[in-house]
């Protein structure tokens, strides 16, 4: 069980006072997420625009790197962030300062040749579950039990929907006979209970400004450290707020 720190993902500039747009403030973002508890980090890299590059991937993992000695670091590959399959797949060829692991998102055509390149590279993979159908997809492919953790990521803003679909998401898992670790996140309204799901099933969580800007109680963080020392006081045992 983790709590592992999402600190920007695709979220615009205006999002948030104190989102990590480029290499230097996403390291010393991270830095303050780990002294907050958050045990591994997820990050989009940011190119001088500002926008989500894999190109950007080298220089802000030798960042985060080199301010989080020890620390795991997991990158998105999304198919937005090129939107072009074989610039994807060129970017995480060319990639020099690789990550502990990336982060594959099942809904996505080019998934299974993603993964794989990544397991050639021997980059950790995190298979993104969002919904029921990406995982028969997930449980159907050869040697999905090669991973290193399933995310299970529902963006339903409906509570009791988006917490059937996570079950329904576990159950196929369940049948599959899958043994990967868990890690479950939610998007906005339901982060926090999320958050505390994750704690009772003894599953790992995520939480940070690519998932949500506010703490349990409604209030707007201050940062991303503040959001990470939330849920780790949760898995903790403090109650939600």
């Amino acid at each position: 069980m983790i709590v592992q720190a999402c600190i920007n993902g695709a979220r615009p500039r205006d999002f948030h006072p104190r989102l990590p747009l480029d290499a230097q403030t996403m390291a010393s973002d991270a830095a303050a997420c780990v002294a907050a508890g958050a045990a591994e980090l997820h990050i989009h890299p940011r190119g001088a625009d500002g926008r989500e590059s894999l190109a950007a991937v080298d220089a802000t993992v030798l960042a985060v790197r080199q301010a989080c000695p020890g620390t795991l670091i997991g990158v998105s590959t999304g198919a937005w962030i090129e939107n072009d399959v074989e610039r994807t797949r060129a970017a995480i060829t060319g990639w020099r300062e690789l990550p502990d692991y990336a982060s594959v998102n099942l809904s996505e055509a080019d998934a299974p040749g993603v993964m794989e390149l990544l397991r050639q590279r021997g980059v950790g993979i995190e298979a993104g579950l969002a919904t029921v159908a990406d995982t028969e997809r997930f449980v159907g492919l050869a040697g999905h039990d090669r991973v290193l953790r399933i995310l299970i990521e529902i963006d339903i803003q409906d509570l009791p929907a988006a917490l059937d679909e996570a079950q329904g998401i576990a159950a196929v898992l369940e049948r599959a006979g899958v043994r990967r670790p868990i890690l479950l996140h939610g998007v906005d309204v339901t982060v926090w209970r999320f958050v505390e799901l994750a704690h009772r099933k003894r599953w790992s969580t995520r939480v940070g400004l690519e998932d949500g800007k506010t703490l349990a109680d409604g209030r707007m963080a201050r940062d991303n450290a503040a959001i990470v020392e939330a849920a780790v006081a949760i898995f903790r045992g403090a109650p939600v707020g």
